[in-house]
């Protein structure tokens, strides 16, 4: 549970962190869909910075875990779903289908984490 918990912080840290000093870069990189626009990089930097301090005071408080998993598997749900309506519109292309099966693979991990901390949080 810590080990996930500490590397799913960390990546949502570290993403958080790229959007908010660089957006154009993170753009160019890893989110080439539509149109480049820094300040929405930045809004969703935050979002990313605010689950990933959630998951780090996870590690310590276990009354967080459920909760902090819940929200953070709810959101890499949604956002896996956005990219399947948008997985042929990066380019290069290759970025649409990654992005996508990263995410959906991110989303069993969270959801595993999340059942496991439910299941210890029981009396």
């Amino acid at each position: 549970m810590t080990v996930g918990l500490i590397a799913f912080a960390v990546i949502q840290l570290f993403l958080a962190l790229w959007m908010a000093a660089s957006p154009h870069s993170f753009f160019k990189d890893v989110g080439p869909f539509g149109s480049y626009n820094p300040h929405y990089i930045r809004d969703v930097a935050s979002f990313y910075g605010a689950i990933g301090i959630g998951l780090l005071i996870a590690i310590g408080r276990s009354g967080w875990r459920v909760p902090v998993l819940a929200l953070t598997c709810l959101q890499y749900t949604l956002h896996s779903a956005n990219h399947l309506v948008d997985i042929g519109k990066a380019h290069p292309a290759w970025n649409g289908y990654f992005s996508f099966f990263s995410l959906a693979v991110a989303t069993m991990l969270l959801a595993w984490l999340w059942r496991t901390a439910a299941l210890e949080a029981r009396p």
